[in-house]
């Protein structure tokens, strides 16, 4: 390999790379990539690759072997200090007889947190924090707002006309999007915890929730926000239960009702939660979500449903496919219409973007608030 390959940051780079491989698989865990160097030579590497399996570095001194002593460790996150479901990475590193170990972030989980570094130094290893730090701090952003919050990292996804209206006035909206940008959305189902839409979805469209068309990490929960329990027992949604759990989150009257054990006895989890008004309240939802230690929630409406998750500032990244179509009408849905936004000093604007070309479609990747 060229010199210019053992640069500090292009280690880093490599190790950020091998961690997104975990990406869908190793949910609650964060996404974790290491990689090993001695003497101008990677003697290992190794990503976390399921949750309950080895750490990203256990996988590395495996692969170095004896050549582990006296390497540097590249990890994009502090190494573990604490004995969960694995042994602590930490010990890991030092009983290998590894020299010096750079992580890209520190570790936001309270039992960790500098835990790791100060154990390594402690053990007479260099131990060092910052590179390529705000990558690293994207990877974990999933992980760092579950464990930090309690509720899980909020993604929308929508598509919408040129003029931002996600159907029709007739309500008709199939297809908005081209078949690229279908097939990237059921790319990203396949890796999240849950699907989440609102009951007018349901009513509207009637639809699966499920991923299709390719390789499926994650068997994503389908949650309703239900008020009154208006999902159809008819619904493609019950009648595929066995596929995936169903959850309707309602009010906690509503949970209570004889509508609610009918649902349960066709194998859905109806659970009542406290109300925002007259419906679900989103930030209550999240934190039963988080609770059950779901890390990425995917957000896919309707309109309502995502205004409300961007107004309560829980919508942390957007997937917006832009057709090139002009639709109109007064009464046609937009996701825009639903916020209370009146002046433009009050405009909501992402902290980063990135935009695509997906076939006839452009997507605009929106991240709220910082990594």
């Amino acid at each position: 390999m060229p010199s210019a390959t053992f640069d500090p940051e292009v280690l880093m780079r490599r190790a950020l790379r091998l961690a997104r491989r975990g990406l869908g698989r190793v949910e609650p865990n964060p996404m974790v990539g290491c990689v090993l160097v001695k003497d101008g030579r990677i003697v290992g590497e190794g990503w976390h690759r399921r949750f309950g399996g080895p750490h990203a570095e256990v996988y590395a001194l495996r692969q170095a072997g004896q050549a582990a002593e006296g390497a540097t460790a590249y990890v994009t996150l502090e190494p573990c200090s604490y004995h969960g479901k694995t042994p602590p990475c930490a010990d890991a590193l030092i009983r290998a007889g590894v020299r010096e170990v750079v992580a890209s972030t520190t570790d936001p989980n309270p039992r960790v947190n500098g835990a790791g570094l100060r154990r390594l130094r402690r053990a007479g290893v260099k131990a060092t924090t910052g590179l390529l730090e705000r990558e690293g701090r994207e990877l974990i952003a999933p992980f760092r707002k579950r464990i930090t919050t309690g509720r899980p990292y909020v993604i929308g996804k929508w598509a919408q006309s040129l003029d931002g209206r996600l159907a029709a006035a007739d309500g008709t909206s199939k297809w908005i999007s081209g078949e690229a940008a279908r097939r990237e959305a059921h790319a990203l189902r396949a890796r999240v915890d849950a699907i989440l839409v609102g009951v007018g979805t349901v009513l509207k469209d009637d639809p699966m929730l499920t991923a299709r068309g390719g390789r499926v990490r994650r068997r994503a929960a389908r949650v309703v926000l239900d008020s009154q329990l208006r999902t159809p027992t008819t619904s493609r949604l019950i009648r595929s239960v066995a596929e995936g759990p169903v959850i309707l989150m309602t009010t906690t009257d509503a949970a209570r009702s004889a509508r609610a054990a009918a649902l349960r006895r066709r194998g859905v989890e109806v659970v009542g939660v406290a109300r925002s008004g007259r419906r679900p309240g989103v930030r209550s939802v999240l934190r039963e979500l988080g609770r059950r230690e779901m890390t990425n929630v995917l957000v896919e409406g309707g309109a309502c449903v995502l205004a409300a998750m961007l107004s309560a500032h829980d919508l942390d990244e957007a997937w917006v496919y832009v057709h090139p179509m002009l639709i109109g009408g007064r009464g046609a849905p937009q996701v825009g219409a639903e916020l209370n936004l009146p002046t433009l000093r009050s405009a909501m604007r992402a902290a980063n973007v990135t935009v695509r070309r997906v076939g006839p479609d452009v997507c605009f990747r929106l991240r709220f608030g910082e990594a």
